[in-house]
């Protein structure tokens, strides 16, 4: 019995220490989703990026989607928010044209060309349903298309044409605005161009919307650590990401260069909170209602607010069906989770910075039950936490909570 004793005793040491060992290797990602915040109840944005100057279609578009967004209204009699990631220019064509593409002019936002597109846009600011973040002043580097239409026929057309053009329309690599990818792996911008960049569409921002943005998501989601010093001086306060951060684009002209990676209420190093926005919805490429409810639910489990990302070109290239199946999508996330709530991204930070008891979580089990949903996106670990049966001290951990 003595032996038996021993070797039970020398047998839990070992799973012990495996155990110890696990938990120090991924230290740092467990405890990052200890810290970040748990909500308390359901909630959902609906993000949507690329408007502002482009097809003058948008204006009849914006009022669209601004009665769709009033029919839905959440819990609290609040009808549903959609953000706009807003761009200030696009080419002027024709004076492009004039000049054989030796020389880049731009058409902004304020021209009188777009006034019924920013009246559609400020009347639904002006009501509740939409909430402008600041996009960029371009969604490209000019001097990048500039190149790039020296040898690709399709940039050149793209750059010259006489109606207001379409960014989506552009090769995806020279849609990022914070490196030149006119020829692939990227290039770094330098400081300086970055800094009077960031000025220059701030001033814009503000020359249309009367105060300076305090909300930015990148183009792409490239961009890097200038960047946000440039908008900090500017005001930007929160920054919108996919959870990771890339700084160029590859050879194949993909995304890449992470350099870090964050969770929504981390800090930037300008000081910046960041957001993250991860549930992908585009009605024009076949995703259906349920997978906003999909992506409401899951986030919902790990306390987390759902930041759904969408973009203008559903609403240009399929108007109706998109509009159908983003309130269907809504609705369906109501009777889901009737205790749903609406929210700005601004609102959501404001509510995490100030631990907003109403809102942010506090007692330990729900607490734990968010934690441990969420430890099953660490790289690894869930395999290794089912193989050495940590997974079901874990779940012990939370009952016993």
């Amino acid at each position: 019995m003595a032996a038996l004793a021993t070797m039970l005793a020398l047998a839990l040491a070992l799973v012990l220490a495996m155990w110890m060992i696990i938990l120090l290797a991924f230290a740092r990602p467990l405890a990052a989703r200890w810290r970040e915040p748990v909500l308390r109840q359901p909630v959902i944005i609906i993000e949507s990026d690329d408007w502002g100057a482009g097809p003058l279609a948008q204006a009849d578009l914006l009022r669209r989607l601004a009665a769709l967004l009033h029919r839905v209204r959440d819990c609290s009699g609040r009808p549903a928010t959609m953000t706009l990631g807003v761009v200030f220019e696009v080419p002027d064509g024709a004076r492009i044209a004039a000049t054989d593409c030796t020389e880049y002019h731009s058409l902004a936002f304020t021209d009188a060309r777009f006034n019924a597109v920013r009246v559609a846009m400020q009347d639904g600011i002006q009501t509740g349903v939409f909430v402008p973040q600041l996009h960029g002043q371009c969604h490209y580097w000019p001097p990048a298309l500039q190149v790039a239409a020296q040898t690709d026929n399709s940039v050149r057309d793209w750059l010259i044409a006489s109606e207001p053009a379409e960014s989506e329309n552009l090769p995806s690599y020279l849609q990022s605005r914070w490196v030149d990818a006119s020829t692939l792996p990227s290039r770094t911008l330098a400081p300086d161009a970055i800094q009077q960049a960031a000025t220059d569409e701030v001033s814009a921002y503000q020359a249309v919307f009367g105060s300076a943005p305090q909300v930015a998501v990148a183009t792409t989601f490239v961009w890097n650590d200038t960047v946000e010093a440039a908008w900090a001086k500017s005001g930007v306060e929160v920054i919108i990401t996919p959870g990771r951060r890339s700084t160029c684009r590859n050879a194949a002209g993909q995304p890449d260069c992470i350099d870090t990676t964050m969770l929504t209420g981390d800090r930037s190093l300008a000081g910046q909170t960041y957001l993250v926005r991860d549930v992908y919805f585009e009605p024009a490429l076949g995703h259906d209602p349920q997978r906003l409810v999909d992506g409401l639910i899951a986030r919902s489990r790990q306390g987390r607010a759902c930041l759904v990302e969408t973009h203008r070109f559903n609403f240009l290239q399929a108007p109706n069906a998109s509009l159908a199946t983003l309130e269907a999508g809504l609705n369906a996330a109501l009777a889901a989770s009737p205790t749903l709530r609406f929210l700005s991204p601004l609102e959501l930070v404001n509510k995490i910075q100030n631990r907003d008891p109403v809102w942010i979580e506090t007692r330990l089990m729900p607490r734990l039950t968010a934690w441990r949903t969420r430890l099953d996106e660490i790289p690894r670990f869930r395999r290794v936490a089912q193989l050495s049966g940590l997974a079901l001290l874990l779940a012990c951990l939370e009952h016993a909570a």
